[in-house]
């Protein structure tokens, strides 16, 4: 019994150290020759990039971004579609 508990320990721990090992070198295995990227990839930057500015907004508009008479003709467009869509609804029901 303790033969085969002191097996397990070595497996645990073979096992531990095999991890440790790799870990550390998973950061730089892009960098070998034979596993590496591919020879038309491009070239890494020298300086890691900065984050994006989130919180940075663009400038309000000067004007708006339809005129008001734009605006208007749009929404009459689309409830007259509306009430296409749901008359031919209403007749299709009604055909059933």
């Amino acid at each position: 019994m303790t033969a085969n508990r002191h097996m397990r320990a070595i497996a645990v721990g073979a096992l531990l150290l095999s991890a440790l090992a790799l870990s550390g070198c998973s950061t730089s295995i892009a960098d070998l020759p034979l596993v590496g990227t591919p020879a038309d990839a491009p070239a890494r930057p020298k300086e890691a990039g900065a984050y994006l500015p989130v919180h940075d907004l663009p400038p309000d508009r000067e004007e708006a971004a339809l005129p008001p008479a734009a605006q208007a003709q749009i929404q009459r467009e689309l409830a007259a579609a509306r009430d296409r869509q749901a008359s031919a609804a209403a007749k299709n029901s009604a055909a059933k």
